[in-house]
């Protein structure tokens, strides 16, 4: 466990890694990294490093779960014993099992389950390091992994989150800040139809800084959703260029 640091924000405005308060992490994502599945990414934000992996859609097991008019959608959210500081436990915790059901509830809207009756797609989230805001960056990892595996969606759903620290609101919050501020408040988008799928808050606010730590998440979530699609593009497009050699 960390220290708790005496000021989230110096005197500068500047927050504890350097960052303004509008400032999202250093994100990096890649589509495509597993060979085994239908679709995955992996994306690495601040140090959160996460890993998605989608299989389907495939036949329902058992047989008597599955649904006559939709696919059903199966998540599990797991963070390796490693991810963080003092090792956990291997077994799903309380906090994991309802990190999946919040994933699969926040991507949902985006998919068109009527288009595969009878069979279910399974998504799987790896966080293999976590510091902070690890359900927001697997909500982007999975939508990616989704969309890598020719699922049919409505648009890729984003997310990320704001919150407070010290007096002031800041977006993508890290671990410390997620430890120690105000309050945190994930948001998950659809940027083109302009749908929030999910929407939670952790801490207390005033009207008005929920407002602002909402609409902050908001710009959050368009400037990853650019880097999704460029991730998705950048597979792609040297997907053409082996085919063409």
């Amino acid at each position: 466990m960390t220290d708790k640091p005496e000021k989230l924000i110096d005197k500068k405005g500047l927050r504890l890694d350097g960052r303004k308060p509008d400032e999202l992490r250093p994100i990096k994502i890649e589509v495509g990294v597993i060979s085994n599945a239908d679709g995955s990414a992996y994306i690495e934000q601040g140090k959160n490093k996460v890993l998605a992996g989608v299989y389907g859609p495939r036949e329902v097991h058992p047989k008597h779960l599955a649904l006559p008019d939709r696919m059903v959608l199966k998540c599990r959210y797991h963070m390796a014993p490693f991810s963080v500081q003092e090792r956990k436990s291997p077994a799903p915790s309380r906090r994991e099992i309802e990190l999946s059901k919040v994933i699969r509830e926040s991507l949902e809207p985006a998919i068109f389950v009527e288009y595969y009756p009878r069979t279910m797609v399974d998504i799987f989230v790896e966080v293999l390091q976590a510091d902070g805001g690890t359900r927001c960056a697997s909500i982007t990892a999975a939508a990616l992994a989704l969309a890598d595996a020719g699922i049919p969606m409505r648009d890729i759903v984003v997310a990320c989150a704001a919150g407070k620290a010290g007096d002031t609101i800041v977006l993508d919050l890290m671990d410390e800040e997620d430890k120690y501020g105000t309050a945190d408040v994930p948001v998950a988008l659809m940027p083109n139809l302009n749908a929030v799928t999910l929407l939670q808050m952790d801490g207390i606010l005033s009207y008005d800084e929920f407002e602002s730590a909402v609409n902050l998440a908001i710009e959050g979530c368009k400037k990853i959703y650019t880097m999704q699609k460029e991730a998705i593009r950048r597979k792609y497009a040297s997907a053409k260029e082996e085919g063409e050699e």
